[in-house]
């Protein structure tokens, strides 16, 4: 007879112990197949148990596969091959690699806690816990709901001079998301590129997705339409507005001439990544490329987390008529990835024009911190060793900086002192240049009152 000791004290019931003793025996072999259990009866006084106990770990383990039932007979072992050794697979624990932290990092783009509307955006969370709670419960359409789609086709139409129907918005989770779409939706088969230098992630999402993927040289106007059809490049992935990281905006012959290389060939395709757009600093905003394009060549792409946050995953592209209904063909099973509630948040933070007064609040306050980092580094001692390109767009401009060392030895040094900065050679797809001396400032993250500190430790550097 089968006798085992219980632990009172043990937070499992006193069936759930009994089931992984019987568990046990059966896996170590002390239980061979279709050897018959006691029953339920003798087993209960046996160890001095309830029957109902022993019903349930004799069930549990049924259900499991680990012993079976004859009627009117009784419980057996179920044979299971198991030759495997039962020994515990070994944890192995890596070090957890840390991120190192720097007190003063031009490499983040992230935007300051104090910059988020928490107030508005927390009131009206609330509003749709109140107002959608039956819509909260609903699978959203394959390219999200309908009221955020409208509002982004609004907003479109006033900011950025496109007349988008709202059907022609897909809304993902991520730009790397909807990259992955686009290339299920295009084809594996296609030659993709890129802009060099250009944001290393995109070759490396493109690549990933088993997409050949080329870097394409710039000039002071954008991407080389020459490259693009020497190489037979089929989709090219540009940034005319605001080209990261050079800040070059293409000017519209350019834009023209791409648009008559996209022309050539049906299946040659633009898609424009609008990424910091809403951005632009003074004047008026560039208009998109999507909104010259007659001939619906371009994949206009945008995302929130500029102007937002970056851990709000809201991003859309807009698909030309023709590739919308070979989208809702080949890739309409995909649900949205974004959750009603934050659609619904959205969609009323811009509805309600939040968001406008959003964009306004966040380019003045850029506008004023860049200049006044602008002025700390040209009164600085720093003046005559460095050169700085003022762009009106985006959260970064480029600093040149006129000393013998090399790029790669001038980080190291102010990474020693807590200091982050990335020169534009880091972004170089191929052809990178040994010293560039020229490199990025991320502002946005900046505290001001640490920039004179900063700076003091670039002089003692250089000097």
């Amino acid at each position: 007879m089968l006798t085992y000791s219980f632990d009172e004290n043990n937070h499992k019931s006193l069936y759930q112990q009994l089931y992984t003793f019987i568990k046990n025996d059966i896996l170590e072999g002390h239980l061979t197949a279709d050897e018959k259990l006691p029953s339920k009866r003798t087993f209960a006084k046996n160890l001095g148990i309830s029957i109902i106990t022993i019903e349930n770990a004799y069930a549990q383990l049924m259900a499991e596969g680990y012993i079976y039932s004859l009627p009117k007979k009784g419980f057996y072992v179920s044979p299971i091959n198991n030759k495997t050794p039962l020994i515990p697979a070994k944890m192995i624990h890596k070090p957890s690699i840390k991120k190192k932290s720097y007190w003063c990092d031009f490499s983040s783009n992230q935007t300051p806690a104090n910059l988020f509307p928490f107030t508005t955006w927390s009131k009206l969370m609330k509003d749709v816990l109140n107002e959608h709670q039956s819509e909260l419960m609903i699978n959203p359409p394959v390219g999200g709901i309908y009221e955020l789609r409208e509002a982004i086709s609004q907003h479109l139409k006033e900011f950025r001079n496109m007349d988008v129907e709202p059907e022609r918005i897909i809304i993902g989770a991520g730009t790397e998301y909807l990259y992955g779409l686009l290339v299920q939706l295009l084809g594996f088969n296609l030659l993709y590129a890129v802009e060099n230098p250009g944001y290393n992630k995109i070759l490396d999402v493109y690549s990933s997705l088993g997409a050949k993927c080329v870097p394409i040289d710039m000039d002071e106007q954008g991407i080389l339409v020459d490259q693009l059809e020497d190489l037979d490049v089929d989709i090219t992935h540009i940034s005319p507005s605001h080209h990261f990281p050079t800040g070059i905006i293409m000017p519209v012959s350019r834009r023209y001439e791409l648009l008559g290389w996209a022309n050539k060939k049906e299946h040659r395709y633009i898609i424009e990544d609008d990424y910091d757009s809403e951005l632009r600093l003074s004047g008026h905003p560039i208009p998109a490329l999507q909104s010259i394009d007659l001939s619906e060549k371009v994949i206009y792409m945008n995302t929130f987390t500029k102007t937002l946050a970056s851990t709000i995953r809201i991003s859309y592209m807009v698909l030309p008529h023709h590739l919308l209904e070979l989208y809702n063909k080949k890739l309409s099973f995909y649900a949205c990835t974004v959750s009603n509630f934050e659609q619904y948040t959205l969609a009323s933070f811009i509805n309600e024009h939040y968001f406008d007064k959003h964009i306004t609040k966040l380019r003045n306050h850029y506008h004023n911190k860049r200049d006044a980092i602008v002025k700390m580094l040209e009164e600085s001692s720093l003046k005559d060793m460095i050169t700085i390109s003022k762009e009106d767009a985006g959260l970064h401009f480029l600093i040149t900086i006129h000393t013998h060392m090399s790029d790669e030895t001038l980080i190291n040094k102010l990474k020693e002192e807590g200091i982050h900065l990335r020169a534009i050679s880091h972004y170089y797809l191929k052809n990178t240049p040994h010293t560039s001396h020229t490199f990025i400032m991320n502002y946005s993250s900046i505290d001001l009152d640490k920039l004179p500190q900063a700076i003091e430790i670039l002089e003692k550097i250089l000097y």
